[in-house]
């Protein structure tokens, strides 16, 4: 058989590594993105000591700066021409407000904006591979999301305090969602399934930015809480079970790997429509303009939603 290939970002740490040495173990492919070299380096160590048998390569980029998304995206779809699978899993909870080099608020950036990106410059390869899969990673911290108010919330850098942070993180994974949603329906019939999950609470990279995390990590290991594999195992489900091959436009839960309803206005379409449109209207000033992404031709997608 010839070896599937999986994209995976967030893969040098936490549930994304968990994963890769999963699909590595599989026989995968395995197309890993990075922004350190020491973290990749580490990783494949990892995979070499863990999976030695699985092939590993990694493209790097700073997955909060666009350019880097579309220059990394561009160059991953150059060397590989058929991908199988997708798996948007970098993600960050700031707790502090801080804009990119480009404008943008840092979580919007990598939370949100990068995997949209990120999957439209990959949507060829996708195709290619007749019958492909994208995983978005969200949350049930997305029920947790104050107030939605779109397009300002693409772009909104308001300071905010650590505690103040959560509606923020959560509504970039109601983002997630109601992206997952969309890009199911307006590429029906290509062959590509695209599900959302929540992978529950885990303590790999648990507040990062916090002094007490490393420690509060290990109480929590200590108590057996946050088991990271259970939201890892949900994640290779929805990549590798042929039931989820058949679902497209899903929000899955750790543990039951059930559908759940995600948080109003989550499964709204009016409202996936709306920020999908405010998405593209953002991403054409910062000059991306959809008819540029690869497969976001608004010639061949999306006409029967005007």
């Amino acid at each position: 058989m010839t070896k599937k290939t999986a994209v995976i970002t967030g893969a040098t740490s936490g549930l994304g590594q968990l994963v890769a040495l999963e699909l590595g173990r599989r026989g995968f492919h395995l197309v890993l993105t990075a922004r350190s070299k020491d973290r990749a380096a580490h990783t494949k160590k990892q995979m070499e000591e863990k999976a030695p048998s699985a092939k590993v390569d990694f493209f790097y980029a700073d997955l909060s700066l666009l350019k880097d998304v579309n220059r990394v995206g561009n160059e991953i779809a150059a060397a590989y021409p058929a991908i199988d699978v997708l798996l948007n899993n970098a993600g960050i909870h700031a707790f502090e407000a801080r804009v990119t080099p480009e404008g943008l608020p840092e979580m919007i950036a990598v939370n949100y904006l990068a995997p949209w990106l990120l999957t439209h410059c990959l949507k060829p390869c996708l195709q290619n591979a007749g019958k492909a899969r994208i995983v978005n990673v969200a949350s049930e911290a997305s029920r947790r999301h104050g107030k939605l108010k779109l397009p300002e919330d693409l772009t909104d850098s308001t300071p905010f305090t650590a505690l103040g942070s959560s509606p923020i993180y959560g509504k970039t994974k109601l983002f997630n969602i109601m992206f997952t949603a969309e890009l199911a329906r307006r590429w029906a019939g290509t062959g590509i399934s695209v599900n959302a999950l929540n992978p529950g609470f885990n303590v790999t990279g648990l507040g990062r930015e916090l002094w007490f995390a490393p420690l509060l990590e290990r109480m929590l290991k200590l108590l057996r809480l946050g088991d990271p594999r259970r939201g890892a195992d949900l994640m290779t489900r929805l990549m590798v079970e042929p039931k989820y091959q058949q679902i497209t436009g899903g929000y899955f839960t750790v543990g039951t790997g059930t559908s759940i309803e995600p948080a109003y206005p989550g499964g709204d379409a009016a409202m996936q429509r709306k920020l999908w449109e405010a998405t593209e209207a953002l991403l054409e000033t910062k000059g991306f303009p959809a008819s540029k992404i690869p497969g976001n031709d608004p010639d061949q997608l999306g006409r029967q939603f005007v």
